[in-house]
């Protein structure tokens, strides 16, 4: 049986998205989530992996980076992350706006992975229903298969 993709580049280059009414749900509030979390404490351990030390043990070079780079850092997370909310509910996406998607599908990626302290093995194994973070894997799971879906139709036929 053929199932065809959730993303699908289209013959006027645009992306088709197949996405069920729970998927765009889903993404949505995951997006308002982690919108929240940016507004958060800085010493979250989900923020950290989002913007991770740029001078390890330089805490002055670090603190003038922050000072230069975190604002637009910060801003272009919340910009993907409110274009993935706003524009779950279509059936189409141009070319940026699957690019501001594959931003957000990663940033979701990594703060979901950080607080599950996913490692390579959750990758091999199947998700046992019974886990007390079952819900959580599986939600990672899902976002890691939509990015690589993603992936897949933004990449030109014939790369």
């Amino acid at each position: 049986m053929f199932v065809r993709p959730p993303i699908e580049r289209t013959r006027e280059g645009d992306f088709r998205l197949r996405l069920s009414d729970g998927e765009r749900e889903l993404l949505r509030a995951l997006a308002g989530e982690l919108l929240g979390l940016l507004d958060a404490d800085r010493e979250d351990p989900a923020l950290r992996r989002l913007f991770p030390p740029a001078y390890e043990g330089d805490e002055e070079s670090e603190a003038e980076y922050r000072r230069l780079t975190h604002d637009e850092l910060q801003e272009g997370r919340r910009e993907a992350l409110l274009l993935l909310a706003e524009t779950t509910g279509r059936d189409r996406l141009t070319a940026e706006e699957l690019d501001a998607w594959l931003r957000a599908l990663t940033d979701l990626r990594l703060a979901l992975g950080t607080r599950l302290d996913v490692t390579e093995e959750v990758y091999v194994r199947e998700i046992d229903p019974s886990e007390p973070e079952a819900y959580e894997l599986s939600v990672f799971a899902y976002l890691s298969w939509l990015q690589e879906q993603a992936v897949e139709a933004a990449t030109p036929p014939g790369a």
